[in-house]
């Protein structure tokens, strides 16, 4: 990775590990970069719950923490 990519790359605390995602990235894209259908999640960003209808344009900035959590059906 050269100098450009990691200065584009902001860092997050993603379910308590580091993750880097590209500068400018929202809600919405993190659910793709790991494969969670963002219907089936719930996000808290820096300690408040972000609504699902946001996740598109609410973008992440460096140092945010987050949990998501994912539903499982079953029965």
């Amino acid at each position: 990775m050269n100098d450009t990519a990691i200065l584009e790359q902001i860092l997050l605390t993603l379910n308590g590990e580091p993750f880097r995602i590209h500068h400018g990235a929202t809600i919405a894209e993190l659910c793709a970069a790991i494969d969670l259908n963002p219907k089936k999640v719930a996000v808290e960003r820096n300690l408040e719950i972000v609504p699902r209808s946001t996740f598109a344009d609410m973008k992440l900035a460096d140092g945010d923490s987050l949990e998501i959590v994912h539903f499982v059906g079953g029965g």
